[in-house]
């Protein structure tokens, strides 16, 4: 397992749509997603796709309960892996989230997405699931699945704050774009 590095917004790998995964996975794609998982959570983030660390693959893993604040100080961790995931429902309800992201450190900005969602993925063996999220999870899911679109938080954003973001992040970070 190793860290990999992040990919700092507006990286184009960031913003071209990622390419479905295919099964049986190799021992390079296992060894992804540990280094991703490992990645996420030294960020430390909730979430983290394929595309943040340079691979354009339809793979995302998510963990929002171990930063949670019942969990501080305790090795609670629910890591969950995406694999081809798609959204196939959604709700008419929306929620409003700030949103942080990994690729666009120290920025965080309020987002409104559908409240609730369903979502058809495969896991690690290539099972098929569905399953419906609500809240935060909804809301991370959502987040996380756009990166594998090509799409960012910073594209719900006004074209003016999106422009101020890009500036920020080459000058500060030398992202390139």
């Amino acid at each position: 397992m190793s860290i990999r590095r992040i990919l700092i917004y507006p990286d184009p790998v960031l913003t071209t749509p990622a390419k479905q995964v295919k099964f049986p996975l190799t021992d390079e794609l296992r060894e992804l997603i540990s280094d991703m998982a490992e990645t996420m959570y030294d960020a430390p983030g909730v979430g983290l796709a394929a595309p943040q660390v340079g691979v354009s693959l339809r793979l995302a893993i998510t963990d929002t309960i171990w930063r949670n604040e019942d969990n501080k100080g305790t090795d609670t961790r629910d890591l969950k892996v995406w694999i081809n995931p798609e959204i196939i429902w959604h709700s008419e309800e929306t929620s409003v989230f700030e949103e942080g992201c990994l690729s666009v450190p120290e920025t965080y900005e309020e987002v409104e997405r559908p409240a609730a969602v369903r979502v058809r993925w495969q896991d690690e063996h290539g099972t098929r699931l569905e399953a419906d999220f609500e809240g935060f999870m909804a809301t991370a899911l959502q987040h996380e699945f756009d990166h594998l679109d090509g799409k960012l938080f910073v594209d719900y954003l006004s074209p003016l704050k999106r422009r101020m973001i890009i500036k920020r992040m080459k000058k500060r970070f030398g992202a390139g774009g």
